[in-house]
Formats: structure tokens, sequence, C-alpha cells
């Protein structure tokens, strides 16, 4: 069963050195084929599952590529409820240029005025769902996470406390929804899964809960998490 944490304890487990690893789109579909045992995605049961044209060999992740990163941070923003932590999630509109109709955390690219990731994923979140600034307790850092697109993600973790406004921007927001922790903390909760696309198969996590189907960036980040709440050491080959 997952644990029950506290806001100190999420925290403490934050500021635990760890050892920096490859995280990433391409870093997870290396170990996930390699891996094998992997489920075929379902588009019966979830529809056209959103995608980038870019092969994973040409990807921002790819071991050893150079290639161009752009900073950007999201917020894992944790809600503290009485029943226990949620998870606060988006689901970005379809017409976005990068990820478009997927579940995701709010946030986005570095701007120029931005002190630090922190406050990168700070802005971004009030742009994209409405909170204050000021609202978010923070309580630390997760990997860096490289996606296929070319993003040099921070996911910063947060906390808020109800009662709050969610006024999602609707050009970037499609919905907002939360999850509760204990779900996605949950290793039975934790696919692998993949799909091929234009002749090339593509392997990640993906975690559904309800209707809602999360997967790729947004799990790894969560797998992450996972193991920093969970495993005293890194998690062996597949936990990207």
């Amino acid at each position: 069963m997952p644990l029950a944490f506290s806001r100190l304890s999420i925290k403490a487990h934050l500021e635990r050195p760890r050892t920096p690893r490859l995280r990433g789109d391409v870093a997870t579909a290396i170990a996930l084929l390699a891996h094998g045992q992997l489920q075929p995605y379902d588009s019966a049961a979830f529809g056209p599952l959103p995608t980038t044209a870019i092969p994973y060999t040409q990807g921002a992740g790819t071991p050893g590529a150079r290639v161009k990163l752009t900073p950007a941070a999201v917020l894992v923003p944790l809600i503290e409820r009485p029943e226990g932590f949620t998870l606060l999630l988006t689901k970005r509109t379809s017409d976005l240029k990068h990820h478009p109709g997927q579940v995701a955390f709010p946030g986005g690219r570095r701007e120029p005025d931005d002190a630090d990731m922190i406050a990168c994923a700070l802005r971004e979140t009030e742009e994209e769902v409405g909170l204050p600034r000021d609202s978010v307790d923070i309580l630390g850092l997760l990997d860096p996470y490289l996606t296929i697109t070319g993003y040099e993600v921070t996911p910063v973790v947060g906390v808020l406390t109800p009662p709050f406004a969610v006024t999602p921007d609707p050009v970037e927001v499609a919905d907002t929804f939360e999850v509760p922790l204990a779900f996605v903390m949950d290793p039975a909760n934790h696919r692998r899964e993949q799909r091929d696309y234009k002749g090339l198969t593509r392997a990640y996590y993906a975690m559904v809960y309800e209707e809602r189907y999360i997967w790729g960036a947004t799990a790894g980040m969560i797998l992450n998490l996972f193991e920093v709440l969970y495993a005293e050491q890194p998690l062996g080959v597949g936990a990207q």
C-alpha cells in the first residue's frame, strides 16, 4: 500500500542527496524496449494517441545527441486535502504546437525575466490555471527531464492548501482535474506500454485514472516522484 506522506516528509525526501541520471522520452523508450513485456496502446478505449513526428533516434533525449535544449519548468502541484494529497493535472488543448491534447503539469519554457526554474514554473502555472504564485509552498525539485521535442524540463514540487480557485487559460488548457497521490504512487497503476507509429515503435510509461490517460513525459516525472519518495537508491533499468 502507498505510504501516507506529510508536507515535511515530502520535502525531506526531495532534499536527500541522489545521483542524477539521464531521464527523458528517448531514455525511457530505450530502457522499456530492452525490458520487454509491454502492453499495446488501447486505441479502442482511449481514442487516438497524441504524438509527435520526431523519430526517437533524432529526439533530444537520445544518449549522446548534441542538440540545443530549451530550458523549461513545470509545477508538480500537490493539493493537501483532508483525505490525503491529490495531484493537480491539466489537459492541453488540441491545437497547441507541442504535445496537443495530452495530460500535463502546468508549465512551459523559461523566459528571460524568470529568476530561476522555480520562478518559471510559478509564472507558467499562474498564466495557465490562474493560481497565484504566493499560494504555492515550494518543497523541492525532481530530476530534469528531456522531452523528444527538445525541452529540458525541471519539475518543481509544490503544495497548495484549499480553498483556491482554478481559472484555466482556454488557449492552452482544455481541462483541469485531480488524481489521488496514493493512486499514482501505487506500482500496480504504473503501466509499460508501446505503440507503433509510422514504422517506429514508441515505448513509454502510462497511468490510467478513470477516463484520464496519463503518459509520456508527465508519467515519467510522476515515476521520478515515486522513486524519490519510496526508493532509498535509484530504481533499476526502466524507471526513467
